[in-house]
């Protein structure tokens, strides 16, 4: 079914950049702004703009980045401004499986991965564990870290310094840290 109008789930220069992609191809777009965005040029840039994160129908005010990140926020104003499809841009709720979900009951379309590939892909060892399956080469690593620095200690010598030690669930360069050797190794 091909989509007629678009809401962004984001702001300012993604958003912008998302509008135009959508006016291009002959799609509608809705801009959300939360107040501290009232004046911002991505919600004079979309056909239709939305303020969220206030109003009666909420418990309490949000601030704009809770509001911003609001599924139940965002699924109101695409039912109320008849979106048949939500692109999230990148950060926020572009990472959400449950954001996806939401949208699937809601029965809009989430231009994007599906909540699967999300919660397959999201965890950086899950992820590694698909790519392995797959017979994608990998980078030599480890599996998640025990508590024993020992025991931390011979996987590190075993994979070869220097290191990066990254979080298994952290996005966009977060919690990552060079180990350049076993010295480094209590630090981190």
């Amino acid at each position: 079914m091909p989509v007629s109008k678009i809401l962004v789930a984001n702001r300012s220069e993604i958003a912008i950049r998302i509008f135009r992609a959508a006016n291009e191809m002959g799609i509608k777009t809705v801009a959300l702004w939360a107040e501290e965005d009232k004046l911002s040029l991505h919600r004079f840039k979309a056909d239709e703009s939305y303020r969220i994160g206030r109003g009666s129908h909420l418990a309490r005010d949000l601030g704009a980045i809770e509001s911003y990140l609001s599924i139940d926020e965002v699924i109101r104003v695409a039912k109320l401004s008849g979106a048949d499809a939500i692109h999230p841009g990148y950060g926020l709720l572009s990472e959400s499986p449950e954001f996806v979900d939401a949208c699937n009951e809601a029965g809009i379309t989430f231009i994007g991965p599906t909540a699967d590939t999300m919660r397959q892909l999201g965890n950086k060892v899950a992820a590694r564990n698909l790519a392995i399956s797959v017979g994608v080469p990998v980078v030599p690593a480890t599996g998640p870290l025990p508590d024993d620095m020992n025991a931390v200690s011979r996987m590190a010598a075993e994979v070869g310094y220097p290191l990066m030690l990254k979080a298994s669930w952290g996005g966009g360069g977060r919690g990552m840290r060079v180990i350049r050797s076993e010295a480094d190794l209590p630090e981190k």
